[in-house]
């Protein structure tokens, strides 16, 4: 047999139509990249390229059989790998255009159900801080709501480095305990 590169596009097609369906694997093995680059070209994701181009093989697969002029394979081909990217753009579109129109029509409600999260976790916090001990309470709010760094807290509070560590280590034992019940 010939080397892939000497065979044309319409000699492969001939001998497809003939009834020598392994052929098909030499057009794939020629054309399979190229048809996933002119996806990607489109739609600028490598797995839905992919996707597109296997899609394409389909459709070329099934009417391969009915192509008339086989030396147009090339052109013929590449417009069926065109039309599925672009549809596919066209439903991605569509979807996330009811996307953001549901986004648009609940934005206030999904804004307000945010809010109404973050502030029941704040209170559950606050809560959860005031069952620790005084010590801990001032070192949590001295490191965490008034961005004191440990050296700080430790001068602040006339206690050693170490005291201030452990007993910032000790708060958020605690609080993940609390929080966890």
């Amino acid at each position: 047999m010939k080397k892939l590169d000497s065979i044309t596009d319409k000699e492969l097609v001939l001998q497809f139509q003939s009834g020598n369906k392994q052929i098909i694997s030499l057009l794939v093995k020629r054309w399979h990249v190229q048809f996933c680059k002119l996806a990607y070209w489109y739609v600028k994701d490598t797995d839905i390229a992919k996707d597109i181009a296997q899609e394409s093989w389909q459709t070329i697969l099934y009417k391969l059989p009915t192509l008339e002029n086989p030396e147009r394979f090339k052109s013929w081909s590449i417009s069926i790998v065109n039309r599925k990217a672009i549809d596919w753009l066209r439903a991605n579109k569509r979807v996330e255009g009811k996307y953001q129109k549901y986004y648009k029509e609940n934005k206030r409600n999904i804004l307000e159900e945010e809010q109404d999260e973050q502030q029941k976790l704040k209170n559950k916090l606050l809560k959860a801080i005031q069952k620790l001990s005084i010590e801990q309470q001032v070192v949590i709010k001295l490191f965490y709501t008034e961005s004191y760094s440990l050296k700080e807290i430790s001068k602040l509070l006339n206690i050693s480095i170490g005291t201030a560590k452990s007993r910032l280590f000790h708060a958020r034992e605690k609080l993940k305990t609390i929080l966890k019940k």
